[in-house]
């Protein structure tokens, strides 16, 4: 029967394997930051053997890592026993180590979860740490695309398909995110409505695919006058609104004018036919006459239907 020195010798033997096969990094260093132990998910992921690595500091190993986050976390370590963590959230890394696993190239770096924990010596001190490194990379990749799928849904939920332009839903409620701005900071805000003249016409005239085109192609159009802070949605049809932030009436015809002589310059070609076409346009500056974002619509609506009455393809102030 093996005696009680090879019973120890074979327990010792296999918690060495078992250190040197966990699929977690295992660091240990001393109060000097040198490395003691370097096992072998360290060794695979960093290329450097132990003997390499054994007896030199973190900082001359990886300039790179967060060292002033690190050396605040060991001093904690060394002179309370207290144990620290980090999150790939927080940092997505503290070993810039390359990521060799197939998850289709999203990652160049190991997105990793690191805890350090006190090593008591025989003495009672605290005079290592262990470092313990876990790969989360698949679980960041993933998390992060879900979340870039549900950005995108958000984004698909609040846009007009046709246009790219915010649909009437999220637009309006922009319009009375504005108008409430308003009534706490009285900042100027101008309303902009228009449609497209003789819609219909296009439509009947040459087929809604091509009616379909003078939409997008206003939208294009619109989008290219617009400022980062302005808000453009697709009302309805042939009908668009646009609220200019911090904008007067002076600032706002500016803009309208601009964008009516730009749609009238460019003539829509589909299918080898050149559709020409033009915008009536309504102001409406937000006042204290004004008494819900409603009412303010309604103001720009009515402006824009003066210009249909005066003869289309114009401008018109509430």
């Amino acid at each position: 029967m093996p005696d009680q020195h090879d019973k120890e010798f074979n327990e010792f033997h296999w918690m060495v394997n078992m250190l040197q096969t966990l699929d977690v990094g295992l660091v240990v260093i001393d109060r000097q930051q040198q490395v003691q132990l370097w096992n072998g998910f360290m060794e695979n992921h960093s290329g450097m053997k132990p003997d390499v690595v054994r007896g030199r500091q973190l900082a001359e190993i990886y300039p790179e890592m967060p060292h002033d986050w690190l050396n605040r976390q060991l001093s904690m370590i060394f002179t309370l026993g207290n144990k620290a963590f980090s999150t790939w959230e927080q940092r997505p890394y503290i070993f810039p180590f390359h990521t060799y696993q197939p998850i289709t190239g999203q990652a160049d770096l190991m997105y990793q979860n690191v805890t350090i924990i006190p090593l008591l010596g025989l003495d009672g001190r605290v005079n290592h740490a262990c470092m313990m490194v876990y790969d989360m990379t698949d679980a960041a990749v993933n998390k992060q695309g879900l979340k870039a799928a549900n950005d995108e849904l958000a984004m698909i939920s609040r846009t007009d398909a046709l246009t790219r332009l915010f649909n009437r839903g999220h637009w309006e409620s922009e319009l009375e995110k504005t108008y409430r701005r308003y009534q706490r900071t009285g900042e100027p805000h101008c309303l902009v409505m228009f449609d497209i003249d003789h819609f219909k016409k296009v439509n009947d005239g040459f087929g809604h695919p091509a009616g379909d085109e003078v939409i997008r192609q206003t939208s294009r159009i619109l989008r290219a006058c617009l400022r980062v802070t302005d808000v453009a949605g697709r009302y309805g049809g042939e009908e668009f609104g646009v609220i200019l932030i911090n904008t007067d009436i002076a600032g706002a015809n500016f803009f309208a004018e601009r964008l009516r002589k730009q749609i009238e310059k460019h003539a829509v070609n589909y299918e080898g036919q050149s559709i020409s076409y033009t915008i009536s346009v309504g102001i409406c500056q937000l006042s204290q006459t004004i008494h819900s974002h409603k009412d303010w619509l309604e103001k720009a609506d009515q402006a824009l239907y003066r210009s249909k009455q005066n003869g289309r393809n114009q401008v018109s102030h509430s």
